[in-house]
């Protein structure tokens, strides 16, 4: 049994790709320059490794990404086809529409797609010619830590001590890392409410917001205002920007 729409109509047969849990998001990451599986899988975390094999394949089928053996090592490396080019416009207009109209509910605040998110969009070769350890200490999640690890070849999310000295360390909390993230909240702006701290030498310290790290999304304006979360009347909803 066929488990498409059957309907000619092309609205029918791209949601038939295009709609399918996940998609968005594994085209989304090919977007932004994920290429092999693993880091495909890193930006959706709670994606099941067999169903984005058979997402994968799906894309593949459908003309929409090429596969080919990685020039780097072992596995394949993942790339998007014309067709799949085309087709991350509608992620962006998609991007921009929840950016402007949706807002961002505080499970959607998971710091490691944030921290993700933000490594994918930093400026390495503005970075010193040496490794910088960047660790986040969460005022709501005590227990753990999270570090990024950069340098002009590669930034890399770490949920495990990695092993080095720490350069900076930023004290903040979910909601706050998210709006900084999204361009919702500036970092002097956060330091001065007592939500962002960053601890380290001064050059250091300076420099990290030159470094980027916004979202893709950070400058769409939303058409809705901040509103009081239903659960917490002190926490916050936000535009939601991926």
């Amino acid at each position: 049994m066929s488990h498409g729409y059957g309907q000619y109509c092309p609205v029918s047969r791209g949601a038939e790709v295009f709609a399918e849990r996940w998609t968005p998001l594994v085209v989304r990451n090919l977007f932004i320059g994920c290429h092999t599986f693993g880091e495909i899988l890193e930006g959706v975390p709670r994606m099941p490794r067999s169903l984005l094999t058979k997402r994968l394949s799906s894309l593949e089928r459908e003309g929409i990404i090429e596969r080919r053996p990685n020039p780097r090592g072992r596995g394949s490396w993942y790339s998007l086809t014309p067709a799949g080019d085309e087709l991350t416009r509608v992620c962006i207009e998609l991007g921009n529409w929840a950016a402007r109209w949706l807002m961002l509910r505080p499970q959607d605040l998971d710091p490691r797609v944030v921290l993700w998110g933000w490594k994918k969009m930093m400026h390495l070769e503005l970075l010193p010619p040496r490794r910088v350890v960047v660790r986040f200490d969460l005022r709501v999640r005590p227990r753990e830590a999270f570090w990024l690890l950069l340098d002009h070849q590669e930034a890399e999310v770490c949920t495990n001590d990695p092993g080095f000295e720490d350069d900076i360390v930023i004290i903040t909390d979910c909601e706050t890392l998210a709006l900084i993230h999204m361009g919702r909240m500036s970092m002097p702006m956060a330091t001065r409410a007592g939500r962002w701290k960053m601890d380290g030498p001064r050059d250091l310290v300076r420099a990290f917001p030159t470094w980027g790290g916004l979202s893709y999304f950070s400058e769409v304006k939303p058409a809705r205002r901040v509103m009081s979360a239903p659960s917490r009347p002190d926490a916050t909803l936000i535009p939601a920007s991926p």
